[in-house]
């Protein structure tokens, strides 16, 4: 059996609460879950806190239930995690209304609109059954992309249209039906890029909230695999994670994000805002992309290091 638990805070005078916190616990039987109910409302009253009786539910894993924008159900004796319905409908839902509010501009704001929200979207349900989700989420949003397109050129031919709009932008992948803009070169990355990566589980009845075991959590956060690609992530194992600029961390050693929205704010402000591939040349020879000179730097310690090349350019080599 399996128990949903929402908690409702109630506020005194002085003191506030988070306005709802959601628990799950699994049992052996339904009598047992009854009994846990039992024994956590009688915990919770003293604390001014109960239930919320109308999200508060009793049922067995082979129907399953939603938690945290995940379904949790047993398929066959064999439990599976996917993205629920309900959050796939959200999506959907999310990514029809910016296509439609993005009528009249150009492929580049496209892609800057609706990259963070896949990315963060992917991130977040990457440890879970997805694969399919994914493919399916990529097929509807090209379907959004190509009626985006033959809005924004009535007059042109769809062949056109797929010429102008889609190709094999992303030359590290066999993929020609990639959206991008074909002045710039930048292209929409897709929810199938993002690989599928199982959650460890947490040892024994480690707590958090227990200083004996901050090591354990620190040692558990520097395993996680941040949703980058392979490149930027050999780049950050071969840099210890250090901008060799400054010698600061590239990216925060903090607690990973933990919804959709955290992950594509993550990606809005930590890696497109803080971080660049830097190409630095040495006596005017640039090194190639996957060269031993290039580094990730800091934006800003990118900037400082052009101008201070600007006031200060090294001799070129006499040949």
């Amino acid at each position: 059996m399996s128990r949903e638990v929402q908690v409702r805070f109630c506020e005194s005078r002085g003191v506030r609460f988070p306005p709802a916190t959601l628990l799950v616990v699994l049992c052996h039987s339904q009598e047992q879950a009854e009994q846990v109910e039992a024994r956590l409302a009688e915990w919770l009253a003293p604390r001014g806190l109960a239930f919320n009786e109308d999200k508060t539910k009793i049922v067995h894993l082979d129907d399953g239930f939603d938690f945290l924008g995940f379904n949790v159900r047993r398929y066959r004796r064999k439990l599976l995690i996917k993205p629920s319905k309900a959050a796939v409908k959200r999506l959907r839902e999310r990514l029809a209304a910016e296509t439609r509010r993005l009528r009249g501009l150009n492929a580049v704001a496209v892609i800057t609109v609706l990259s963070p929200v896949i990315r963060g979207w992917a991130a977040y349900y990457r440890t879970v059954v997805s694969s399919e989700t994914f493919s399916s989420l990529d097929s509807y949003l090209w379907a959004l992309l190509y009626k985006w397109a033959r809005w924004r050129h009535q007059n042109k031919p769809g062949r056109w249209v797929v010429a102008r709009y889609f190709g094999k932008f992303n030359r590290s992948r066999d993929d020609h039906w990639v959206f991008g803009d074909r002045d710039s070169g930048g292209y929409l990355v897709k929810f199938s890029w993002t690989g599928i990566e199982r959650h460890v589980p947490v040892k024994g009845t480690a707590s958090p909230d227990d200083p004996a075991l901050a090591d354990y959590w620190a040692r558990r956060r520097t395993k996680v695999k941040l949703p980058l690609d392979k490149h930027t992530l050999r780049l950050l194992t071969r840099q210890a994670g250090l901008c060799p600029l400054c010698g600061d961390h590239l990216l925060s050693a903090e607690q990973p994000p933990q919804s959709p929205a955290q992950w594509e704010q993550w990606w809005l402000h930590v890696t497109r805002k803080a971080i660049a591939a830097s190409y630095l040349a040495y006596h005017g020879t640039p090194s190639p992309p996957d060269g031993e000179r290039t580094r990730l730097v800091h934006v800003s310690c990118q900037r400082g290091h052009d101008a201070r090349q600007r006031r200060n350019p090294e001799p070129q080599l006499q040949s």
